[in-house]
Protein backbone atom coordinates (compact mmCIF):
# COMPACT_ATOMS: atom_id res chain seq x y z
CA UNK A 1 0.00 0.00 0.00
CA UNK A 2 1.15 3.33 -0.92
CA UNK A 3 2.98 5.09 2.34
CA UNK A 4 2.38 8.81 1.53
CA UNK A 5 -1.76 8.36 0.36
CA UNK A 6 -2.88 5.24 2.13
CA UNK A 7 -5.94 5.67 0.66
CA UNK A 8 -5.68 6.59 -2.82
CA UNK A 9 -7.02 5.37 -5.82
CA UNK A 10 -6.28 4.90 -9.27
CA UNK A 11 -9.14 4.41 -12.05
CA UNK A 12 -6.51 3.49 -15.14
CA UNK A 13 -8.51 2.40 -18.35
CA UNK A 14 -7.10 1.46 -21.35
CA UNK A 15 -8.92 2.52 -24.90
CA UNK A 16 -7.41 0.96 -28.19
CA UNK A 17 -9.19 4.02 -30.51
CA UNK A 18 -9.02 3.45 -34.76
CA UNK A 19 -7.82 6.44 -36.24
CA UNK A 20 -11.36 7.65 -37.24
CA UNK A 21 -12.60 7.61 -34.04
CA UNK A 22 -9.63 9.68 -32.15
CA UNK A 23 -11.02 13.06 -32.44
CA UNK A 24 -14.91 12.03 -31.30
CA UNK A 25 -13.26 9.98 -28.35
CA UNK A 26 -10.50 12.42 -27.35
CA UNK A 27 -13.24 14.88 -27.12
CA UNK A 28 -15.65 13.24 -24.75
CA UNK A 29 -12.39 12.35 -22.70
CA UNK A 30 -11.92 15.89 -22.44
CA UNK A 31 -15.25 16.37 -21.37
CA UNK A 32 -15.41 13.89 -18.93
CA UNK A 33 -12.20 14.92 -17.47
CA UNK A 34 -13.47 18.20 -17.12
CA UNK A 35 -16.25 17.61 -15.02
CA UNK A 36 -13.93 15.21 -12.50
CA UNK A 37 -11.15 18.12 -11.87
CA UNK A 38 -14.23 19.95 -10.31
CA UNK A 39 -15.37 17.41 -8.08
CA UNK A 40 -14.22 16.60 -4.16
CA UNK A 41 -11.20 13.90 -3.94
CA UNK A 42 -9.72 14.41 -7.04
CA UNK A 43 -5.68 14.63 -7.03
CA UNK A 44 -4.71 14.51 -10.68
CA UNK A 45 -5.26 13.04 -14.15
CA UNK A 46 -3.70 12.20 -17.32
CA UNK A 47 -4.74 11.47 -20.91
CA UNK A 48 -1.67 9.49 -22.53
CA UNK A 49 -1.22 8.72 -26.44
CA UNK A 50 1.27 5.82 -27.07
CA UNK A 51 4.00 7.52 -29.05
CA UNK A 52 6.08 3.89 -29.67
CA UNK A 53 6.41 0.51 -28.63
CA UNK A 54 4.26 -2.46 -29.61
CA UNK A 55 1.31 -2.35 -27.20
CA UNK A 56 -1.95 -2.42 -28.32
CA UNK A 57 -3.67 0.47 -26.13
CA UNK A 58 -2.89 3.71 -27.74
CA UNK A 59 -4.23 5.96 -24.95
CA UNK A 60 -4.60 5.77 -20.89
CA UNK A 61 -6.22 7.48 -19.19
CA UNK A 62 -5.49 8.05 -15.16
CA UNK A 63 -7.69 9.55 -12.66
CA UNK A 64 -5.91 9.32 -8.70
CA UNK A 65 -8.88 9.90 -5.92
CA UNK A 66 -8.60 10.29 -2.13
CA UNK A 67 -10.35 7.39 -1.54
CA UNK A 68 -12.69 4.48 -2.94
CA UNK A 69 -15.88 6.47 -1.50
CA UNK A 70 -15.36 10.19 -3.91
CA UNK A 71 -14.56 7.72 -6.88
CA UNK A 72 -17.68 6.08 -6.42
CA UNK A 73 -19.59 9.53 -5.90
CA UNK A 74 -17.22 10.75 -9.37
CA UNK A 75 -18.49 7.77 -11.38
CA UNK A 76 -22.07 8.98 -10.16
CA UNK A 77 -21.17 12.36 -11.64
CA UNK A 78 -19.89 11.03 -15.11
CA UNK A 79 -23.34 9.03 -15.16
CA UNK A 80 -25.01 12.45 -15.29
CA UNK A 81 -22.90 14.47 -17.15
CA UNK A 82 -23.18 11.45 -19.88
CA UNK A 83 -27.05 11.34 -19.38
CA UNK A 84 -27.51 15.14 -19.91
CA UNK A 85 -25.09 15.01 -23.50
CA UNK A 86 -27.40 11.83 -24.34
CA UNK A 87 -23.89 10.08 -24.13
CA UNK A 88 -23.83 6.48 -23.77
CA UNK A 89 -19.82 5.24 -24.16
CA UNK A 90 -20.39 1.63 -24.97
CA UNK A 91 -22.38 3.14 -28.11
CA UNK A 92 -19.36 5.35 -29.21
CA UNK A 93 -17.27 2.11 -28.41
CA UNK A 94 -19.54 -0.06 -30.59
CA UNK A 95 -20.10 2.45 -33.22
CA UNK A 96 -16.44 3.55 -33.96
CA UNK A 97 -14.77 0.34 -33.20
CA UNK A 98 -13.14 0.92 -29.76
CA UNK A 99 -12.16 -1.68 -27.45
CA UNK A 100 -11.64 -0.67 -23.60
CA UNK A 101 -10.11 -2.24 -20.86
CA UNK A 102 -11.17 -0.68 -17.40
CA UNK A 103 -10.22 -1.05 -13.87
CA UNK A 104 -9.40 0.13 -10.33
CA UNK A 105 -5.45 0.16 -8.84
CA UNK A 106 -3.71 0.87 -6.17
CA UNK A 107 -0.20 1.89 -5.26
CA UNK A 108 1.78 -1.03 -3.95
Amino acid sequence: MNQDHPGHVYRVDKFIVPELARTEFLAKVKTTHDLLKTLPGFIQDMVLEQSDGPGKFNFVTMVEWEDEAVMTQARTAVTVLHQQMNFNPQELFARMGITADMATYQKV
